[in-house]
């Protein structure tokens, strides 16, 4: 014979207190979880629309990132008639020699000021990124001080609005428009005219990178092997989504901190429904005898108390996701390696949110198992004797 269920949920509600106060722990632990979730997704969600497979970029040997790279203008008439690589509309390699620098514009988040890469394209680089669209205004004309910026470097940079003007080595920039990535990285970076870029910069023969598209998905290896095993180059080369994706380890390091508090917090949120759970088997301990003069067995009451316990997580998991869902959408940045910010939204999706709701259940599990085999173990006489 089975304890009914309204039994626990009467007994939950009896205790409003005590029920409250216990899921308003695990909340918080869940949303500790849910929140380092919802930041890794939507890191990785970033990460999944930046860069395309099929594109590989070249920097000089040595270098880890295209700021720090120099790669000459010979050195890229050299490799662009490389096998391998796609022809463009006109029938021209697809190859873009590119610049880039990185620029200290003040935020909404910090008024002293964040690093924003302005990258200097070739009309091959913007034919290559096909995902780009414009939202407002209009796109640089080549040979002018004119400048294209991410949708997300509009909202989080006052001085790189449409219409702004910004100062950099000899110049100011008009912002002419405003690009829309989707969800790639571009969204957080200043697009210009390469010649015009690299002659405000005084580096008009030295640049950053090159960035290739590989005719189809079998050449790009192929292509990356050619280039690095010419030695007249000097060049190291990979594909655009790798590169990206050592770009952002940075955020590493806050994955794994919020899941080590997470997982803190997650053993003190389990002793406290225990806790809540043995003081709740103190109190009905003849509560219990008299179930057991009923003839329901200690499995059925093992079984109550640790649905009671669960029930109470689930309360708790659910006010964790309530507490988290306002940061759905919500965008922030984060630094790359080379300092730079990149703009990302939180994602609180469905699996992020079930994985909160199994988080919680595991910690009631945790919490309860052993204040439920105490009530079950309990001797009858015993039980009913105990004031």
């Amino acid at each position: 014979m089975k304890i009914p269920l309204a039994y626990n949920l009467r007994n939950l509600a009896v205790r409003k207190a005590t029920t409250l106060m216990t899921a308003l722990g695990i909340a918080l632990t869940v949303a500790v979880l849910l929140t380092t979730m919802a930041m890794v997704e939507g890191l990785n969600s970033l990460l999944r629309s930046s860069g395309n497979p099929l594109h590989v970029l070249v920097m000089r040997k040595g270098s880890s990132d295209e700021l720090s790279s120099n790669l000459n203008r010979q050195v890229f008439q050299d490799l662009k008639f490389k096998s391998g690589i796609a022809r463009g509309k006109g029938g021209d390699p697809l190859a873009s020699l590119e610049m880039v620098i990185v620029v200290n514009l003040p935020s909404v988040d910090n008024p002293d000021g964040s690093n924003v890469t302005f990258r200097g394209v070739s009309p091959a680089g913007l034919e290559m990124r096909d995902h780009i669209r414009l939202a407002s205004g209009r796109w640089f004309q080549p040979g002018r001080a004119e400048l294209v910026v991410g949708k997300y470097i509009a909202s989080r940079f006052p001085d790189a609005r449409l219409g702004k003007k910004i100062r950099l080595a000899r110049a100011d920039w008009e912002v002419v428009g405003v690009m829309d990535a989707a969800n790639s990285a571009a969204n957080s970076e200043v697009f210009a005219d390469v010649n015009q870029l690299s002659a405000d910069n005084n580096r008009t023969e030295v640049l950053s990178s090159a960035l290739i598209r590989a005719a189809d998905e079998a050449a790009a290896p192929a292509l990356i092997r050619d280039l690095e095993a010419d030695r007249r180059l000097n060049v190291t080369a990979l594909t655009e989504k790798e590169y990206y994706e050592l770009q952002m380890r940075s955020g590493d390091l806050f994955r794994y901190l919020g899941l080590f508090v997470s997982l803190i917090m997650a053993v003190g949120s389990a002793f406290a429904a225990m806790n809540t759970m043995y003081a709740a088997v103190a109190r009905r301990t003849r509560e219990i005898g008299a179930l057991r003069v009923l003839g329901f067995s200690r499995a059925s009451i093992l079984t109550s108390f640790l649905i009671e316990s669960l029930l109470l997580a689930s309360l708790g998991g659910l006010l964790g996701v309530l507490l988290v869902l306002p940061l759905n959408g919500f965008s922030t940045g984060i630094s790359t390696i080379t300092f730079s910010e990149v703009a990302f939204h939180f994602r609180v999706t469905p699996p992020v949110m079930a994985a909160g709701i199994l988080f919680a259940l595991v910690m009631g599990t945790m919490g309860g198992l052993l204040p439920a085999g105490n009530a079950a173990r309990k001797q009858i006489l015993t039980a009913l004797r105990d004031i």
